[in-house]
């Protein structure tokens, strides 16, 4: 069974950083696409970040360009997402996300997600 478990979220004033991890069981995060979505207070699910599983490439969504990065630790199967310079519209509730699924359009399996509020 796979479980993937998120922590680091909290409460950060606007311009500090948090680093959010992504505990994976179950799983080999060095053999499966693993990426970030958020979701802000009243509105849909959206995308941050996704890390490939072949050669590591990155992607960001504008909003977090140059200053949200995601990696992985394969030693410790681990998701990471590093978020500098934080924004009060940062705040969300974060979610990882691992294996993407072609016939689906969208990952197998997701976190339960963890909560981040970046004060003004």
């Amino acid at each position: 069974q796979v479980q993937l478990v998120e922590s680091g979220g909290g409460l950060v004033q606007a311009g500090g950083s948090l680093r959010l991890s992504c505990a994976a069981y179950g799983l080999t995060i060095s053999d499966s696409e693993m990426a970030w979505f958020r979701q802000p207070p009243g509105k849909e699910r959206e995308f941050v970040a996704v890390i490939k599983w072949s050669r590591g490439n990155t992607y960001y969504a504008d909003s977090v360009k140059e200053r949200f990065t995601i990696s992985r630790d394969n030693a410790k199967n681990t998701l990471y997402l590093q978020m500098n310079s934080l924004k009060p519209e940062d705040t969300a509730v974060y979610y990882c996300a691992a294996d993407w699924n072609i016939a689906t359009s969208t990952y197998n399996y997701w976190g339960q997600g963890i909560q981040v509020t970046v004060s003004s």
